[in-house]
């Protein structure tokens, strides 16, 4: 039996599976091997790592938490989850059922995409969710803003820091006179149509076209896509979720402890920050965590 079983071996879950190994517990990570970051070129606010592409990052990692003994990474997807404290079970896709004293879940979240000709070929390069993460490399050029909710209309004065030059596309969606008014004020440029396609070259983007045939020159668009957790093993625990923006997450307290005992969360499963960093982070307190619940 192992100590503990890290479902998720990207950022969060390796860095739960090193601190772990080096306290010389018995850990198995299942990854499937398809980080939310893939699609990034290079993942930027990391300590000592600044641009450094997120594939290089995680091999490099793999490579370090596979010198600890005690330590194994399995490429499989977990699909089925049983038991209580002590005697957890986790059935994967090729039938291995592998039992574990404790769970930390750090498998990420899905992106959903729109059905929208381009988008897809440029995420995570030119259109992109995080002006933190990417926006230096874009400051100073022709921004647009993908309307999705209401938290979208605070966008432009934070965006003021790396461009004055915004276009919000309202995709269709109605806002209030007052707040239009407001953003107006700040030079922001607003367009009611809904967007139909993103122009670009081999996923950097130029521009984007709406469905009344307007085209828009732009170099970048900021977009929030839905997401969903990227397996559902919370929901065959039964934990407690909390809403976001843009989906749901883990509800987690005190060292991302879940609502069920033994059972420990991780990543951008637990938070609307999404990032290297804080993925780490909670990575980190989940493995702690687990730790101290072991030694009761």
């Amino acid at each position: 039996m192992q100590d503990v079983i890290i479902v998720g071996g990207s950022f969060a879950g390796l860095t739960a599976a090193m601190q772990l190994g080096r306290a010389r517990r018995k850990v198995t990570v299942l990854d499937t091997g398809l980080n939310r970051n893939r699609y990034a070129s290079h993942a930027h606010n990391i300590f000592g790592h600044d641009g450094t592409p997120p594939d290089e990052l995680l091999s490099a990692a793999r490579k370090q938490v596979l010198g600890y003994q005690t330590v194994q990474l399995v490429n499989a997807q977990a699909q089925l989850v049983t038991g209580e404290p002590d005697d957890f079970r986790i059935t994967t896709a090729d039938g291995e059922t592998i039992s574990g004293r404790r769970l930390i879940l750090s498998y990420g979240i899905t992106d959903q995409m729109p059905d929208i000709p381009g988008f897809a070929q440029c995420w995570g390069r030119t259109v992109i969710h995080c002006p933190f993460c990417h926006g230096y490399e874009v400051a100073g050029k022709r921004w647009g803003l993908l309307y999705s909710s209401p938290m979208s209309l605070h966008g432009p004065t934070l965006y003021a820091n790396w461009t004055n030059d915004i276009t919000l596309i309202l995709d269709g969606h109605d806002i209030p006179d007052e707040e239009r008014h407001k953003l107006e004020q700040r030079g922001v440029k607003i367009e009611n149509g809904k967007l139909s396609g993103i122009n670009h070259d081999q996923g950097k983007l130029h521009g984007v076209t709406l469905n009344d045939g307007t085209k828009i020159d732009l170099e970048a668009l900021y977009a929030h896509p839905r997401n969903r957790p990227s397996a559902d093993l919370h929901a065959q625990l039964g934990l407690d979720m909390a809403d976001t923006p843009t989906g749901t997450m883990i509800k987690v307290g005190d060292m991302q402890s879940t609502s069920r005992p033994g059972i420990f969360a991780a990543g951008d499963l637990t938070t609307g920050m999404h990032s290297v960093t804080f993925a780490n982070n909670t990575g980190s307190l989940a493995a702690m965590g687990a730790l101290q619940s072991m030694m009761g």
